[in-house]
């Protein structure tokens, strides 16, 4: 086994895997984060953020995904520092683009994008949420005899305030997209779908999928730049 996860093929498994599940967590986040242009009200993005912040279970998986993201991010460095030494001397980055797309020469690239975008986003919601005392205090609010942050009123207002975070995010949900289109495909070439049938048929669900979860985070600065949110 020790054999197999420090070999090339091992470690892009583990990366395929790591990746896989980041993309069920970016799918659970969207689903919370469209919560905000569906009710003005923000009863429910509050109800469903309360429900991520007190369940036991959310709780235990979330420094299972930190430790996806962190697993990800090392296998993807040192995946590409192996690639770059094994490209013969001389070797062009124009060389393969005949037969492969920009985000798939570009996904180290796309990575780091996404991670200084991420890093942004903690620190305006997570970061507040998780430590009021250090960052802006959260207001407290009841709704349906429950008391709960007003997470709503936090996330809202940076829409509403910025319009460069707003770009910042359109941005980052583009990059997503991008980033997802190769590696959503080739995370289950990796993992044995490797034949030509499989690899079609999962490059038109990725480049789908990339669209719904890139468009589908973008939409919600947007609502709130054109007014609709207000």
């Amino acid at each position: 086994m020790s054999n197999f996860l420090t070999s090339s093929i091992g470690k892009k498994v583990v990366m395929s895997l790591s990746g896989l599940f980041l993309i069920m967590f970016l799918c659970v986040h969207l689903a919370l984060n469209l919560l905000l242009i569906f009710d003005n009200s923000g009863e429910l993005f509050n109800h469903g953020a309360h429900f991520m912040a007190t369940n036991p279970l959310i709780k235990i998986v979330e420094p299972v995904l930190a430790l996806g993201f962190i697993i990800h991010m090392v296998w993807a460095c040192v995946l590409t520092v192996q690639n770059q030494k094994a490209r013969p001397s001389g070797y062009k980055k124009s060389s393969q683009s005949g037969n492969a797309t920009w985000p798939s020469r570009n996904m180290f690239i796309l990575g780091g994008v996404i991670l200084i975008f991420l890093g942004i986003h903690l620190y305006n919601f997570w970061w507040n949420i998780k430590f009021p005392e250090l960052g802006t205090p959260l207001s407290m609010i009841e709704i349906d005899g429950v008391e709960m942050e007003d997470t709503y009123t936090l996330v809202v207002g940076l829409f509403r305030s910025s319009i460069c975070y707003c770009l910042l995010y359109i941005l980052g949900a583009i990059f997503l997209g991008l980033h997802l289109s190769h590696g959503f495909w080739s995370a289950f070439q990796s993992i044995g779908f490797s034949n030509q049938i499989w690899r079609k048929r999962l490059e038109f669900v990725a480049y789908l999928f990339a669209v719904v979860i890139g468009a589908g985070f973008a939409i919600i600065p947007v609502y709130f730049l054109v007014g609709l949110g207000n």
